[in-house]
């Protein structure tokens, strides 16, 4: 099986200003890295230029075995940037943004089937957003708006999941709910996640210690599944044991 993310001696500048130079890395299927660095150490471009919004200067990036200038099968990839900066007049409501997680670069207008809107509604609940559904996007706080762009990248079950400062805004009890449904995404189920975040002690207890690699300023924490996914359930809200509300029950979609 191809690596899920193979980095072949990247660099990337900024004008003049290297701030990635030389990198190489692999992460296979169910690895969970995170990725820690001090500020200016590249973490946020090196997640940019994975998903396809930065071009390296140099080097080679693969996806699935793929040249990323090939890559067309963004589907299997859920990504939440670091902080969205949203324009509050965007008039996109709550769930149009998450149902557009559902949607390849090739299925931009297919049609939204009742499935799709039940999936949809699993993720809003499984971030608590439920009620907010058919608010506008930028009517919401910061923190409110980041549960709405975490449930668009779960709400497609990705194989691969990046997530740049993902808890950013968001209070503490619910980072640790959405951290432990992380643990077990990553015990049970085919996913693998690259994240960065600021809380390192949560990062350490996890992955460890001491880093797999280490290039640059940046430092790769490692933790791998050995095995075949354990876990049969498809939608979101089963791993959610410790989440506020989480014994009430899931409306379907009607």
């Amino acid at each position: 099986m191809a690596p899920v993310i193979e980095v072949r001696n990247l660099s990337f500048s900024y004008d003049d200003k290297k701030v990635i130079e030389d990198l190489s890395f692999q992460m296979n299927a169910r690895d969970f890295v995170g990725l820690i660095g001090s500020n200016g150490a590249g973490k946020t471009t090196l997640l940019k230029t994975l998903v396809g919004l930065l071009k390296p200067t140099s080097g080679e990036l693969l996806l699935f075995g793929k040249p990323i200038r090939q890559f067309d099968e963004w589907s299997r990839i859920g990504y939440v940037p670091q902080k969205n900066a949203l324009n509050p007049l965007f008039p996109a409501t709550v769930r149009e943004v998450v149902l557009s997680g559902l949607y390849g670069k090739r299925k931009l207008y297919r049609r939204i089937t009742a499935e799709d809107r039940q999936r949809c509604d699993d993720a809003l609940y499984a971030m608590q957003i439920a009620d907010l559904a058919d608010r506008r996007i930028g009517q919401l706080s910061g923190g409110q708006q980041q549960r709405a762009f975490l449930a668009r990248a779960l709400v497609g079950n990705p194989e691969l999941l990046i997530l740049d400062e993902p808890t950013v805004g968001i209070d503490a009890e619910t980072q640790r709910s959405f951290f432990s449904m992380l643990r077990h995404m990553h015990a049970h189920h085919n996913i693998a996640f690259l994240m960065v975040s600021h809380d390192v002690d949560m990062m350490r207890a996890y992955l460890g210690d001491s880093p797999a690699a280490t290039s640059g300023k940046l430092k790769f924490y490692v933790k791998s599944m050995d095995g075949a996914a354990s876990c049969r359930e498809t939608d979101l809200t089963h791993a959610l044991k410790d989440w506020p509300g989480a014994s009430e029950p899931i409306p379907a979609y009607q």
